[in-house]
């Protein structure tokens, strides 16, 4: 597999982002997070790509806030997974994170074994959990009521906090855990 480059996202990138992004997440708990154009972020960011050639190979955006920073995407293509793209993207990043002296940077994520692991693996530490809960078109009894003047729900998606794991993961189907990850930008 030849390297890969590291740059700066540019909008000539937008077919390869968004095929990079739909491929990547796929095979994750994520699966139905599609986008059909890359989001533009109103506040400061860091868009970064991995590229093999003129292809999208891998993606990280972090948007800057007042402080902090979060990571919005982070994806490689599954055929080159396990490359350390993610890292190096990671690590392109962080310099420029730590000069606007932002205290931390976060992310959140599912159940997904290797996300998880890799976001322990890059020194961030889990601060919050909760739960992502779906009902689907045919789960109609669960009380999910729409408001007045709209048919029965097909299909919700809710937040939930994680003391009510057990309940919800025996009413519905797809019940997800979804954890914050934090990465302190201090000098180490």
């Amino acid at each position: 597999m030849p390297p890969v480059h590291i740059r700066p996202y540019d909008d000539a990138d937008a077919p390869s982002w968004l095929r990079c992004r739909l491929l990547s997440f796929f095979t994750t708990q994520y699966y139905d997070d599609v986008v059909t154009r890359r989001p533009r972020y109103d506040e400061p960011s860091i868009q970064l790509v991995a590229t093999d050639g003129a292809d999208v190979v891998g993606i990280l955006d972090v948007s800057i806030g007042a402080g902090d920073a979060t990571i919005e995407t982070v994806a490689v293509l599954p055929e080159h997974s396990r490359a350390g793209i993610a890292t190096r993207l990671l690590h392109a990043a962080l310099p420029e994170l730590e000069q606007r002296k932002l205290r931390t940077l976060d992310a959140w994520t599912r159940e997904d074994t290797a996300a998880n692991a890799w976001y322990r693996c890059n020194g961030f530490r889990e601060e919050h959990r909760y739960l992502h809960v779906y009902q689907d078109w045919d789960e109609r009894d669960a009380g999910f009521t729409a408001p007045a003047g709209l048919g029965t729900p097909v299909r919700v998606f809710a937040h939930a906090p994680i003391e009510r794991e057990a309940e919800l993961r025996a009413r519905f189907r797809r019940v997800h855990l979804c954890r914050q990850y934090v990465l302190s930008l201090r000098p180490r």
